[in-house]
């Protein structure tokens, strides 16, 4: 049984030069589907790694209790106070989450821009954050930097530039990097200063901590809400992130998936009527195999593999495709739980990649299983005459 199998299926894939064009419209048709689903999974992939990328284990929130987001939170001086000085808190940063509306570089059009105003202590609290170009701003001044996906999505983010907010002058000193996480969307200045400018005097939008260990955080949430001055909420930045990044996420995977859906079930008619096709070119020689002693299901079988080799072909070139033209892509989008621009990298991962080959091989199998099941069990008499 396993010598004819291999017999008839070397038979069909040598014949598939002279059938080039009918075959290359199921490669062409499954690497359509699986560059679309792949293609759209890799920007959902890659806004969530920013988000992610964002947390350390031992780094940790503090929002208003109730508030989803940075923007709509406010904490007082006397509670930063407090949360500072907590036992567990090696080290703080009160921050001030602000919105600015510049144009982006590509559509022209204003866009928002997240303005960060920060103390010192920021980059104590954030390892991950250093300057690239240029120098980091003056306490006191009304300097600015920007981090390198900011710079590279909205318009005057060189340094020496000068930019507008709320009616005060912004000198940009420096770009920085911060492990490819949402930050790098942002621009920083001086806490002070922000307040100022922005008039929100005495605000701060949220504290950055660093914990002791990672496991302090449940203990030190429960000990600030149990605090009758405090009305806040602490959580860890990966449960603060993937909470932001969650509804998007969904949004872009439930639209891939439901694009690919539709485009699948072209490809399928597609292999469907391909191998078909294919079949009834080899009626005769089928039933000469099948007179000859080979069985029905090596027919069955030798079909199927041809039809599951041209959809990983087109699984394959589809994959590569993606890979070779979006991977590491940058692009930007809003993220709606934060109300800002996020930009990102288009992740193709090897999980995607693997997905991609999977859904390939079950279009294969499901196009080619019945012209297979109808090659074999055509009578052999009927099929000898070409009917």
């Amino acid at each position: 049984m396993f010598k004819q199998i291999l017999e008839i299926t070397w038979l069909n894939l040598r014949n598939v030069p002279s059938r080039l064009g009918s075959s290359s419209v199921i490669v062409v048709g499954i690497a359509g589907v699986v560059a679309v689903l792949v293609g759209l999974l890799a920007m959902a992939a890659g806004f969530a790694a920013a988000l992610q990328n964002t947390s350390i284990p031992e780094r940790a929130i503090v929002l208003r209790d109730g508030s989803r987001n940075e923007l709509s939170s406010s904490i007082s001086i006397e509670e930063f106070n407090i949360v500072s000085q907590l036992e567990g808190v090696v080290a703080a940063s009160a921050e001030l989450y602000v919105i600015a509306d510049v144009p982006k570089i590509d559509t022209g059009t204003p866009a928002n821009l997240v303005v960060r105003g920060v103390p010192q202590t920021a980059f104590q609290v954030r390892p991950e954050v250093h300057i690239v170009a240029g120098r980091a701003f003056e306490p006191g001044r009304t300097e600015l930097i920007a981090g390198v996906k900011a710079q590279a999505e909205f318009e005057g983010l060189e340094i020496g530039n000068n930019m507008e907010f709320r009616g005060s002058e912004w000198t940009v000193v420096g770009i920085f990097e911060a492990g490819d996480g949402a930050h790098e969307s942002e621009v920083w200045a001086d806490f002070a200063i922000v307040q100022a400018a922005f008039r929100r005097g005495g605000q701060i939008s949220s504290v950055r901590v660093i914990l002791e260990d990672a496991d302090l955080a449940q203990t030190l949430h429960q000990r600030i809400q149990d605090d009758p001055r405090l009305d806040l909420g602490l959580r860890t930045e990966e449960e603060f992130y993937a909470a932001q990044s969650a509804a998007r996420k969904d949004l872009i995977e439930g639209f891939g998936f439901s694009v690919a859906v539709i485009m699948a079930v072209g490809a399928v008619f597609a292999a469907l009527n391909t191998m078909y096709s294919a079949v009834s070119a080899r009626t005769v020689e089928i039933a000469i195999l099948r007179a000859l002693g080979f069985s029905g299901l090596s027919v069955v079988v030798s079909v199927m593999i041809e039809a599951l080799v041209l959809a990983v072909l087109g699984g394959v070139g589809g994959g590569l495709l993606v890979y070779l033209l979006l991977d590491g892509y940058t692009s930007s989008t809003l993220n709606s739980a934060s109300f800002s621009q996020v930009a990102y990298d288009f992740a193709v991962t090897p999980e995607l990649l693997q997905l991609g080959i999977a859904w390939a091989l079950l279009l294969g199998l499901v196009g080619g299983l019945f012209p297979a099941v109808r090659a074999a069990r055509l009578p052999i008499t009927t099929a000898l005459r070409g009917e």
